[in-house]
């Protein structure tokens, strides 16, 4: 009995890591809650496992909290950052912010390095806040929720390059792009 082998060339070939679809976003921003009005210039990388929609909650939490300080971390790539963070001039970590459902000792121990926002976006954020509620109530983080329906109409609205305005009033942005427009209202589950 003869085994048959694959070539040689075929046999140690390795298969290529996907890459990250990069995403350019020109962004005019009217924050009218903050007093926030500057055009902000985004390059994002989509991880390929993640979803134009947790991409797209990743820029609304940006928008909600825009500074020139304020940039994208690795997040999905890297498990010790977060998906947005902040530092002051000084170096020092001013804003931790994760986008989804993190679990409890993630956000603890994000807590213990500066003050902490979560937005939670998809179909099970209400599941996730239920269960994890009383836990996460005992530290000291901002949790905000972004409304699925909402996102998935902003998600259908993304090119791979975006030029959006995107104005802010009573914790609503308002986006329009050249795609068309909706509206994404933030909840605020819990305020510290």
């Amino acid at each position: 009995m003869s085994l048959h082998l694959p070539p040689r060339s075929l046999a140690n070939r390795h298969p290529m890591a996907l890459k990250p679809t990069i995403y350019k976003f020109k962004i005019a921003l009217s924050d009218m809650d903050r007093d926030v009005y500057d055009t902000f210039n985004l390059t994002i990388a989509l991880h390929p496992s993640e979803t134009l929609e947790r991409m797209m909650a990743r820029v609304m939490a940006f928008c909600f909290n825009a500074d020139e300080q304020l940039v994208f971390c690795k997040g999905l790539s890297d498990s010790d950052e977060p998906d947005l963070w902040q530092h002051g001039l000084d170096g020092q970590l001013t804003l931790w912010i994760e986008v989804g459902e993190p679990i409890t000792n993630r956000i603890k121990k994000a807590t213990r390095m500066a003050p902490v926002k979560v937005y939670c976006f998809n179909n099970k954020a209400n599941t996730w806040w239920d269960l994890n509620q009383q836990d996460i109530g005992q530290l000291s983080a901002s949790i905000y929720q972004l409304q699925w329906p909402q996102m998935q109409a902003l998600a259908k609205l993304v090119d791979r390059t975006v030029d959006a305005s995107v104005t802010i009033t009573d914790g609503t942005a308002y986006v329009a792009t050249e795609q068309g427009e909706c509206e994404v209202s933030v909840q605020q589950l819990q305020f510290i």
